[in-house]
């Protein structure tokens, strides 16, 4: 076993703490955005579809930037959940949960509007030709038969969480202990002497953590598109 250090160590927790966080909080809005995708047509909806893969055309430290200045300490969103809250995401770990979601939540909500899509239709109309309330149709019907797409949709977040460096660090900056994560670390240790055997330790982590994630992920489409051909 590979002889880690504790900060690196500290590092692969916080990595991981981070990304649980930011996938558990985003999942409720990523699940209600993609069936709002899925199942409606509004005025605006190619726009709301524009804005949702921004995060992932932008430059991270332009997301990061954003994000500083919106909910850093003189932001208008930051001053107002200090000052009224106690909440403060700038230089914190929270923050750094924040980035992650915001980086990982068009992944998300994609593989889950694609998995909503694939529920027939005629089932849903059917539950509520039988008189089921369209919430009881939706948390019964379409939610568990797109349950792998939802599933899929989070490991993949979950991933994109845990590589995500630029809006982060932008954000969070690199504090070791508090916001110093896996990707962070491995960018820490490039700028010393000697830091090598440390940057292929945590890289050989991140590699398999998210290997496992995608493979997860992808085994759980193609699991579903299986399903749906039957």
């Amino acid at each position: 076993m590979p002889d880690f250090s504790a900060a690196e160590l500290t590092a692969i927790a916080l990595s991981l703490k981070v990304a649980t966080v930011a996938v558990l909080c985003s999942l409720p809005f990523g699940i209600a955005l993609g069936w709002l995708l899925a199942r409606r047509r509004f005025p605006g909806k190619l726009l709301l579809d524009t804005l949702l893969v921004l995060p992932l055309v932008l430059p991270p430290v332009v997301t990061g930037y954003v994000l500083l200045v919106m909910f850093g300490a003189r932001g208008v969103i930051g001053a107002f959940l200090q000052e009224q809250l106690g909440i403060t995401l700038a230089f914190r770990w929270t923050g750094a949960a924040l980035a992650s979601a915001i980086m990982g939540f068009p992944l998300m909500v994609r593989a889950i509007r694609l998995s909503i899509e694939s529920v027939d239709r005629r089932l849903e109309q059917a539950a509520s030709t039988l008189g089921a309330h369209p919430w009881r149709v939706f948390f019964t019907m379409t939610l568990p038969l797109a349950g792998p797409g939802v599933i899929a949709g989070a490991v993949l977040a979950f991933a994109k969480a845990l590589g995500e460096f630029g809006a982060t660090i932008t954000f969070v900056s690199n504090i070791p202990g508090e916001t110093q994560t896996l990707s962070s670390a491995i960018y820490g240790l490039m700028q010393v002497p000697g830091g090598e055997a440390g940057i292929w330790r945590l890289t050989a982590v991140a590699v398999a953590i998210s290997f496992a994630a995608v493979f997860v992920s992808e085994w759980l489409v193609q699991r579903q598109r299986r399903e749906g051909e039957a």
